[in-house]
């Protein structure tokens, strides 16, 4: 069953400004920026926070999550991607300049993407 959640509620609107504090930290910690168009970004983070808010954890937006079959009331994503998950931090960033959402980038990529 999907389940719904009211995205003008004050409970989305206070995850959506943790979740952007927690993406600062990310790019912060390892040295990324933000993608240069602002709806990449804006969009990622309401799918995080959305995510958090839904399923305990900021799953990657763009990767489906399901219930875990092995543990009922717990969920999953592909390849487990939580941000930032290892996928990105280990291939995608140092190869393709951005993690597969496209909200972390390298300053290299945003310099030749703006």
């Amino acid at each position: 069953m999907m389940q719904q959640l009211d995205m003008s509620s004050p409970e989305f609107h206070e995850e959506l400004e943790k979740t952007k504090k927690f993406t600062d930290k990310v790019c912060a910690q390892f040295g990324f920026e933000y993608h240069p168009n602002e709806e990449v970004n804006e969009g990622v983070i309401m799918g995080l926070a959305r995510n958090k808010l839904l399923y305990g954890k900021r799953f990657c937006p763009c990767f489906m999550v399901e219930e875990d079959p092995n543990k009922p009331g717990k969920y999953k994503s592909v390849d487990d991607r939580v941000c930032p998950c290892p996928p990105a931090l280990e291939k995608e960033i140092p190869e393709e300049g951005k993690c597969h959402c496209g909200i972390f980038c390298t300053p290299e990529f945003v310099k030749e993407n703006s």
